[in-house]
């Protein structure tokens, strides 16, 4: 796989952990706030899809050429950001932030793999869907 460096494996790495971080958040609120199974359902298929694509990017090498100690734009862990003023925040930022790591991997993926490349740019799109959706349930 072209691209392939240390550098192109940090870059996917971050932003697979960025998109299931946040994914995980949205999951919750419609699992435990909203109690909806069909919109818990969508986030879990989606995170599920996002698995299964990161397997196929190398999932144990990305894992390898981590190094979040020497990362240069590692937050601080104490005063990150201002709080969410409510849950319909909480939700709009974290699928800003799903969506944001979706499209660094379509972009990134392109330099190897057209197809994989192609199926973050469904997910960024289902995302922004499943966001409208959420936010209309709150």
């Amino acid at each position: 796989m072209k691209g392939k460096g240390l550098s192109f494996l940090r870059v996917v790495d971050a932003n697979l952990n960025r998109a299931r971080e946040g994914l995980r958040v949205c999951e919750e609120v419609a699992r435990f706030i909203l109690e909806e199974p069909r919109l818990t359902h969508r986030c879990r298929q989606i995170r599920y899809d996002l698995n299964r694509l990161s397997r196929s990017l190398g999932g144990a090498a990305l894992v390898k050429a981590r190094d979040s100690r020497r990362d240069v734009g590692r937050p601080a862990v104490r005063g990150k950001g201002s709080p969410h003023r409510g849950i319909r925040d909480l939700v709009a930022a974290n699928s800003r932030r799903i969506q944001e790591a979706f499209r660094v991997l379509e972009e990134f993926t392109r330099l190897s793999s057209v197809r994989s490349s192609k199926e973050f740019g469904h997910l960024r799109f289902r995302v922004y869907s499943l966001e409208q959706d959420l936010l209309s349930e709150l």
